[in-house]
């Protein structure tokens, strides 16, 4: 079976030059694959068959995250780490928390959990649109010199902003500022895990979830220099307080297409 697997992780390792950020690749691609994002999510707003109840769309995409991670790990294991695990790609990233959240939905869904189910919503809508925007923003981690990886992270973000769009475009992501606040204990509560993570993974390798490792600076652009500045646990605290006003920033932008959607309504 490790034979097979090896062979199917070596077949797919097709070299590239990793694209530099801003070049023709990555503004073209981003282009075309954030305009696809929103409107599917907005085709998929207007479907009858599945808005407001999108639990079964985003499990889907959960799914399709999932299994493109297991490709990932496992390509980076045999092919980029030859048998040894590199946990600086561990999958608990603030981009990588809305695959767990989409794979949980339907347990939530069956058990009637309706104001945990809304908490997720809302958290994809802020968080993971957030997460997705600024990757391809600042996309200097998605590059690799292999097709595959590359790829892999670009449709990875492309995904985030298409469940965050969804989530705000159907009301399922909550649009008040007590909602927004009631993301912030799951915000925390993954930050509390990533930390865990940094400091459990130490002795094996270098692990920095959620970019706030205790044992050095912040490797975000800015928040590296900044961290440099005023020291690493200001530098994160710092980082995170930036990450939870993006999140409210994206809220904002969720609260103006709600408004924006109502307004287009009536004046049909």
């Amino acid at each position: 079976m490790a034979f097979f697997a090896t062979a199917f992780f070596q077949a797919t390792a097709w070299d590239m030059i990793p694209p530099r950020p801003y070049s023709a690749f990555h503004l073209c691609l981003t282009a075309a694959g954030t305009a696809a994002a929103a409107l599917l999510a907005y085709r998929l707003s207007r479907s009858r068959r599945y808005a407001p109840d999108i639990h079964a769309p985003l499990f889907l995409c959960g799914l399709i995250l999932a299994a493109s991670e297991a490709y990932k790990q496992g390509f980076l294991y045999t092919v980029c780490g030859n048998g040894h695990y590199d946990w600086w790609y561990f999958p608990f990233q603030l981009c990588s928390i809305p695959m767990y959240l989409c794979l949980l939905l339907p347990l939530l869904k069956k058990r009637n959990m309706q104001k945990l189910l809304t908490v997720f919503y809302t958290f994809i809508q802020d968080f993971g649109l957030l997460g997705g925007i600024m990757a391809l923003a600042e996309p200097s981690g998605l590059m690799h010199p292999y097709w595959t990886l590359t790829l892999h992270g670009f449709l990875w973000h492309f995904i985030l902003i298409f469940i965050g769009l969804t989530c705000a475009l159907t009301g399922n992501g909550k649009k008040g500022i007590r909602d927004f606040l009631d993301t912030i204990p799951l915000f925390l509560f993954c930050c509390a895990a990533a930390t865990c993570i940094n400091i459990l993974s130490h002795p094996y390798g270098n692990a920095d979830m959620f970019y706030i490792s205790p044992y050095y600076p912040n490797g975000q652009v800015i928040f590296h220099q900044i961290a440099l500045t005023i020291g690493i646990l200001p530098g994160n605290l710092l980082y995170l307080l930036s990450v939870i006003l993006g999140g409210a920033i994206c809220h904002c932008a969720g609260y103006l297409m709600e408004n924006s959607e109502r307004r287009h309504e009536n004046v049909k």
